[in-house]
């Protein structure tokens, strides 16, 4: 029984090293966006639109990464997905520190976030399925929690050494994270024998069944907020910040450090108060009223100080801070032989949302301005949130041995 726990507390320590340095990876772009296109000759009228650009080929990378990486992990363990996973995103990371034009580093980005794409489905499946059910909550909620502090240590690490290195360093913990996987183990519920007939990690089931396709639709929908907040009100906080007449530039850096602590320390709120509620609908929603109330504060903030800004991320970090939970409820709603795919693709595919909602945000701004634009879509996104997540059936202390036939 104590090898056991000892065993689960190393899985629960691994998935979460892994989730620290996806983020710093996912994150090191946004904050590095303005140095380095400078470095390789991009025009400051130009940074916004190809930030853009560059940002939705990362998206791009983990749309598709997030299909490939779910069903490996259904068809051949969750474990090779950790394994794989991290290897590509690392190597990637790497090699980002050599471009010198848009178009390789875009490529490039597409590259590490197919590689990024397998990281926190696995391991939020693999602790989903290594505890009780009781208590499974506490181990999706640490990973969340430790793993969002990579965004600080991208940003300090940013703040020290040149963008290059950024990328270097990214790259280089990812591989020393190898060698503490080797100890790590296979899911027993994946391991249990399955009926021969059992489909393990077919897409087609997803569609091919109304009650399980909106199911899945359903369980994306509820994270449709999240990386708009995090991609466009802070990775653009320039932007926003000379349309609200700060009064000197905010930066962009400093507001995905302060996001990312306040969406630290939102996973472990949203956690614990799940446990204690016992109820993961209701936590997704109080923290869903958190976006709307912090991203109206931060819209109607005329005269802006960096300060201020900061206070503002950190509290719509807060609120987005929901992320742990809404994967929990991805990986609780199927069953063992689609639960991979569906855990992986879920963050993902609302990741990859960030794509048509940049596009939609951009037919706002010509339409009106950014500010209104982006209460458009924030009430727009929560709105599809809200009324997904009151679809869905509570799934806390839900038995996860069983299967989708």
């Amino acid at each position: 029984m104590k090898n056991a726990k000892l065993k689960t507390a190393l899985l629960v320590l691994v998935a979460s090293l892994g989730y620290f340095v996806d983020i710093y990876d996912i994150v090191i772009f946004s904050i590095v966006r303005i140095p380095s296109f400078q470095d390789i000759g991009i025009h400051p009228e130009d940074m916004r639109i190809n930030g853009e650009y560059v940002l939705n080929m990362q998206m791009g990378g983990l749309l598709i990464g997030g299909l490939v990486w779910g069903v490996i992990g259904d068809k051949f363990g969750r474990l090779k997905v950790l394994f794989g996973s991290i290897l590509m995103y690392s190597i990637a990371n790497i090699s980002n520190a050599f471009v010198h034009d848009l178009h390789t580093y875009a490529i490039i980005r597409f590259v590490a976030g197919f590689g990024l794409a397998g990281e926190l489905g696995a391991g939020v499946t693999l602790v989903s399925e290594s505890m009780s059910r009781t208590k499974r909550g506490y181990g999706t909620m640490l990973i969340a929690t430790v793993g969002v502090l990579g965004a600080v240590l991208a940003f300090y690490i940013a703040e020290h050494f040149s963008w290059r290195n950024a990328y270097i360093a990214g790259g280089g913990i990812g591989l020393l994270l190898l060698l503490l996987r080797v100890g790590t183990f296979e899911s027993h519920l994946y391991k249990a024998s399955m009926p021969s007939h059992v489909k393990k990690g077919s897409l087609t089931m997803l569609f091919n069944n109304k009650e399980r396709f909106l199911r899945y639709l359903y369980c994306l929908m509820i994270g449709l907020p999240i990386w708009f907040v995090v991609g466009i009100f802070v990775t653009q906080a320039p932007e926003f910040g000379h349309a609200l007449g700060a009064t000197e530039t905010l930066s962009a850096g400093k507001g995905i450090l302060y996001t990312y602590i306040g969406i630290s320390l939102g996973d472990l709120m949203a956690g614990l108060f799940a446990q204690i509620i016992k109820s993961r609908k209701i936590t997704v929603f109080v923290f869903q009223i958190g976006i709307l109330v912090s991203s109206v504060l931060y819209l109607t903030n005329h005269g802006i100080t960096p300060s201020r800004f900061n206070w503002l991320a950190f509290f719509m970090g807060l609120g987005v801070g929901y992320w742990a939970t809404f994967v929990t409820i991805a990986s609780e709603q199927f069953g063992t032989n689609l639960r991979s795919t569906v855990t992986t693709t879920a963050p993902n595919f609302v990741r990859g949302a960030l794509i048509p909602s940049t596009f939609l945000f951009e037919f706002f701004v010509g339409k009106s301005n950014i500010i209104t634009a982006g209460y458009m879509m924030i009430f727009l996104l929560s709105g599809i949130a809200i009324f997904a997540l009151s679809q869905l059936k509570e799934s806390f202390d839900k038995d996860l041995n069983y299967i989708e036939e």
